[in-house]
């Protein structure tokens, strides 16, 4: 059985990438959310075994969405996704209890290798 990912990201399209990237490497898509508020709704719902979550989206952004989802399940597995340059972000975020990130834009062995770090 594939390891279960939320995709939290405001674009459709990034989510629609990743999700194909996965899918194709055996994980299953449990779900995506394109705000911080939505990811939320959908951790509790869903129980994933990792999220892949955007930084800047419109509502709330990653690092206050990792920081309720952490205060819910301490153990949740998070990784961040962010832009070249959110050097500052990305460190707020694993400060927040983020697991690892990957960069925008990635590479599908990227992802692939950061998820299998995290989900062991």
């Amino acid at each position: 059985m594939g390891k279960r990912v939320l995709i939290v990201d405001d674009a459709m399209f990034t989510r629609t990438l990743i999700s194909d990237i996965l899918a194709k490497a055996g994980y299953e898509i449990a779900g995506e959310a394109g705000s911080g508020v939505e990811a939320i709704e959908k951790y509790k719902e869903l129980s994933p075994d990792v999220v892949i979550m955007d930084l800047i989206m419109p509502d709330m952004g990653g690092i206050e969405a990792i920081k309720k989802i952490i205060a819910e399940d301490p153990k949740a597995n998070i990784i961040v996704c962010s832009a070249m340059g959110q050097q500052a972000l990305v460190v707020e975020a694993i400060e927040a209890g983020a697991k690892d990130f990957i960069v925008k834009p990635f590479q599908p062995a990227q992802i692939l290798d950061t998820l299998s770090k995290v989900v062991k």
